[in-house]
């Protein structure tokens, strides 16, 4: 065998060895993205909007049902064996369930239109709360834009400011749902945070809030049950 085969076997050997490793990297560690799209939060979490408490905070789901599908990677929900990136907490309600506004803050943005549907995007401080597969659908006026849920006389604008607790829509199927939930997205600072930490600590101060007093939690701060979704 001549040096020069010998060269181009040794080649061809490298190469199929490296598109092994890369493939089988792939496959078993689908999750290596979500590591990075979740950086260490359990302080970050705790200390909430930076110095307030989550006492001040809603539950965004009336009617609550369940927690159906967790943040972070997750088999494919359109079939097939790849893997997704879930980038919220989908909560389970009857169709037509109320939305409302976790923590006070400014509209940034309505859609109607993607895998999310009709949508609204809330920034409070440096968190970013997006709502999916809402009724409704999105239109303008003067140059404004606004989604709007008539049956409900519900109507939010972009650039418009929303208090704590506020009814911003409804649990509907818009967007690329197999049944009626809420998908809740939070970032902080413009990282991915799950949503499930937020709800556990919320949960926390509020039962420690409440021990040893009669309180009974008004519309806007929803005493919630602790989740069984997993880490």
């Amino acid at each position: 065998m001549n040096t020069r085969r010998l060269k181009v076997i040794c080649s061809s050997t490298l190469l199929f060895l490296l598109g092994f490793t890369i493939v089988i990297s792939i496959t078993l560690f689908p999750k290596l993205e979500a590591v990075k799209a979740q950086p260490a939060k359990s302080n970050l979490v705790a200390r909430g909007n930076v110095n307030s408490s989550w006492l001040a905070a809603s539950f965004p789901v009336e009617q609550f049902q369940a927690y159906t599908s967790p943040f972070g990677y997750r088999p494919s929900a359109s079939g097939g064996n790849g893997w997704e990136f879930h980038s919220g907490l989908d909560i389970a309600a009857p169709m037509g369930s109320f939305i409302r506004n976790w923590f006070t803050g400014t509209v940034t943005k309505v859609g109607d239109s993607g895998n999310c549907g009709t949508h609204v995007t809330i920034q409070s401080g440096l968190w970013q709360h997006v709502y999916c597969h809402m009724q409704g659908r999105v239109e303008s006026a003067n140059g404004r834009r606004y989604m709007i849920d008539r049956a409900a006389r519900i109507q939010v604008w972009e650039g418009q400011q929303l208090p704590v607790g506020t009814r911003i829509g409804r649990v509907g199927m818009t967007g690329r749902t197999t049944g009626p939930h809420l998908h809740w997205g939070l970032k902080y600072n413009g990282q991915h945070i799950d949503p499930a930490l937020v709800l556990r600590e919320m949960f926390a101060q509020q039962i420690a809030n409440s021990r040893g007093r009669n309180v009974r939690p008004n519309q806007s701060n929803i005493i919630i049950q602790p989740l069984n979704i997993g880490d």
